[in-house]
């Protein structure tokens, strides 16, 4: 089995800047993908990013420019830098790894998650 731990977020400013980090315990020999995923209040999960193990990054369209994924394998973490924040970005942001080694941007294809942080960003 693998954890998860997201931190990280809290209440930020419109404009601001946000670090979270994600750390996994356990079995994390077994893990290759790693991604970011958010859902908003009365909204469906959303893609974020997903880093892979030689340390690739993809994002979907409506953050990329503004956060920015990097990992560090031999912490087990991944690490979500947000900037210019907006109102629209505030959500429960959940960090998931998976063991497949092919990048998904479809929570299902995730097996572990963390417990989520949460964003809110005020105007």
């Amino acid at each position: 089995q693998v954890q998860l731990v997201e931190s990280g977020g809290g209440v930020v400013q419109t404009g601001d800047s946000v670090g979270l980090s994600c750390t996994a315990s356990g079995r994390t020999d077994s893990i290759n993908v790693m991604g970011w995923f958010r859902q908003a209040p009365g909204k469906e999960r959303e893609f974020i990013g997903v880093t892979s193990t030689n340390g690739r990054v993809a994002y979907a369209d409506s953050v990329k420019g503004r956060f920015t994924i990097s990992r560090d394998n031999s912490k087990n973490s991944v690490f979500l830098q947000m900037k210019s924040l907006k109102p629209e970005d505030t959500a429960i942001y959940y960090c998931a790894a998976r063991r497949g080694s092919t990048p998904a941007i479809t929570g299902t294809s995730y097996e572990y998650w963390g417990q989520g942080t949460q964003v809110t960003v005020s105007s």
